[in-house]
C-alpha cells in the first residue's frame, strides 16, 4: 500500500500530494471562472482561513482548492525543497 504524503498548504490544512492534478495562480479569467463554477456545484475548498487566495489546486476528484500560499510554495514542498528542474537551455537564473 504506497503512502500519501501530506503537503502543508498554510493554516492547519493539508493536500494529498499524490492526488493533486495541478496549481494555478487565480488571476486569470479562466481560473477564476472554474473557480465560480466549483463554488456553485460545491466542489470548491476554501482553505485560505479568510485570507486572500493565491494558489488554486485542481484534485483528480474534481475538487479545486484554494490556498492562501503561492502556486511556487506549494510546488516546493510538492518537492521536497529540491531545486526545479532546468529546461533545456535555461540557466540557473531562469528558475530561480
Amino acid at each position: 500500500m504506497a503512502t500519501t504524503e501530506l503537503i502543508h498548504v498554510g493554516f492547519g490544512n493539508y493536500v494529498a500530494a499524490n492526488h493533486m492534478v495541478g496549481i494555478a495562480s487565480p488571476s486569470s479569467a479562466p481560473v477564476k471562472r472554474l473557480v465560480q463554477e466549483g463554488r456553485g456545484k460545491n466542489i470548491t475548498i476554501d482553505m485560505t482561513s479568510g485570507r486572500r487566495t493565491k494558489a488554486v489546486v485542481f484534485m483528480d476528484n474534481g475538487t479545486i482548492l484554494l490556498a492562501a500560499i503561492t502556486p511556487e510554495t506549494i510546488e516546493g514542498r510538492v518537492r521536497g525543497g529540491r531545486r526545479p528542474q532546468r529546461l533545456h537551455g535555461e540557466r540557473d537564473e531562469d528558475v530561480a
